[in-house]
């Protein structure tokens, strides 16, 4: 029994990372690639289990969860000061930015379902939200949540399974890697909406008092559950054919199993907007409280007025965009650019934090097999900062995006860059 609370607890960060866009995503991979880019599914499963592993097991081994680590080692002078504002900036306005979509989704999926008008669902959703976020615990929320996760779970799963897709089709997209025509950004777009700078800090932050065993165990299995879904959601998206939007899938979906499937459909969408309306304003609070609060400062309790104005201004962002029904664009813009700088650089300094003996002792330091993986990963952030940070400055200069072959390029050169340094100082720490 306490196996499971440990997966449902954990289940929180699911929830965090199979929100709207992983669905938008990964149906619209679906949709334009049929099954063949499940295997980046299933690496960015791995990756975000690799992510969030050493950021639970920092705060468990050493005491201290990210945003304090973080703090701890860059806290003099500006550039302490400028790593503060900018994973404060990076996570809370990316919360923001991103609570909007997270809204508008929920609302879409309840929308399908009920055809109540979209301003009483906003408010509904919101007031729903709010009131869960005020009134429970974070471990009542994270159970919460694991709940909402397997609805959400078995709405994907048992659409995906009636569509009857072939296993060896299945079989090959998930195993072997390819690279459709056209699909580069769709894979990068995949892997991103999986590893997610603020899910670190959400998922240290909930670590304390957890044992290492049972952590990595609930971890573990709420992830690749988490991975699961998100491919049986890439698998209901090759039931549509052309253009993709919610409307046209459960329209599609209706039409070869049944109106009941629409309705499946809507639930899982709702689940999935639902428990990130929920996690992004929570993940923003514990970030806040991580970089601001020494110790066991009361004023950042999670009943304390600045703790809960955090989450309640992210949450408002987003029902103010849901109300208006106009995505905040420049906000996103620059919440890509500042995540493409924060995910190599909260990858990096993982890194180096799980390879510190005076930290992590023998117990809680890398080995091997951990470092090898963490060094893809790595490699990975850094590739996807590129990109979103290109992507974020062509679009706010509306420029064309550069091409896969020089942003490949440029991206593999920056990170050949890094890799010595990096691990030089790896090794120092060991």
């Amino acid at each position: 029994m306490q196996r499971f609370f440990q997966v449902l607890f954990w289940s929180i960060i699911a929830a965090a990372f199979i929100g709207p866009g992983t669905v938008t995503t990964a149906a619209s991979a679906g949709a334009n690639h049929g099954f063949s880019l499940l295997w980046a599914l299933l690496f960015s499963t791995l990756a975000c289990l690799v992510l969030q592993e050493a950021s639970a097991r920092v705060t468990v081994i050493s005491g201290r969860n990210l945003g304090q680590a973080i703090r701890e080692r860059f806290h003099a002078g500006a550039a302490g000061i400028l790593v503060l504002l900018l994973v404060l900036g990076a996570i809370i306005l990316g919360c923001a930015a991103y609570e909007a979509g997270n809204i508008l989704g929920s609302v879409a999926g309840a929308g399908i379902g009920t055809g109540l008008p979209k301003e009483v669902l906003t408010i509904a959703i919101g007031a729903a939200a709010a009131l869960l976020l005020y009134f429970g615990t974070t471990k009542t929320v994270a159970r919460i949540m694991g709940v909402i996760v397997a609805f959400m779970g078995v709405a994907f799963l048992v659409t995906a399974f009636l569509i009857k897709p072939p296993f060896g089709a299945l079989l090959k997209g998930t195993l072997v890697p390819s690279l459709p025509e056209g699909s580069s950004l769709l894979v990068l777009g995949l892997i991103g909406t999986t590893v997610v700078p603020y899910n670190l800090f959400l998922g240290s932050g909930i670590a304390a008092g957890q044992k290492l065993g049972e952590l990595r165990f609930g971890l573990s299995v709420a992830i690749l559950l988490g991975g699961i879904i998100s491919m049986g959601i890439l698998v209901v998206g090759t039931a549509v054919a052309g253009s993709f939007d919610f409307r046209s899938i459960s329209t599609a979906l209706s039409g070869r199993l049944g109106g009941w499937a629409g309705m499946l459909l809507a639930l899982g969408l709702f689940a999935a907007g639902f428990s990130s309306a929920i996690t992004a304003p929570l993940a923003a609070a514990i970030t806040a409280k991580s970089l601001f609060c020494a110790g066991d400062d009361g004023r950042w309790r999670e009943r304390s007025w600045r703790y809960r104005s955090v989450w309640l201004g992210v949450l408002l962002v987003g029902v103010f965009f849901g109300l208006t029904g106009v995505r905040p664009i420049p906000a996103i813009i620059v919440a890509q650019a500042l995540n493409g700088i924060l995910l190599p650089f909260v990858a990096i300094f993982l890194f180096l934090v799980v390879n510190d003996s005076a930290l992590m002792g023998e117990r809680g330091i890398n080995h091997m097999f951990l470092n090898i993986c963490m060094g893809v990963v790595v490699v990975v952030a850094v590739v996807l900062g590129v990109t979103n940070v290109t992507r974020a400055v062509t679009t706010a200069l509306e420029v064309a995006m550069p091409g896969d072959k020089p942003l490949a390029a440029v991206s593999a050169a920056v990170a050949l860059i890094l890799v010595a340094p990096i691990t030089r100082a790896a090794l120092k720490r060991r």
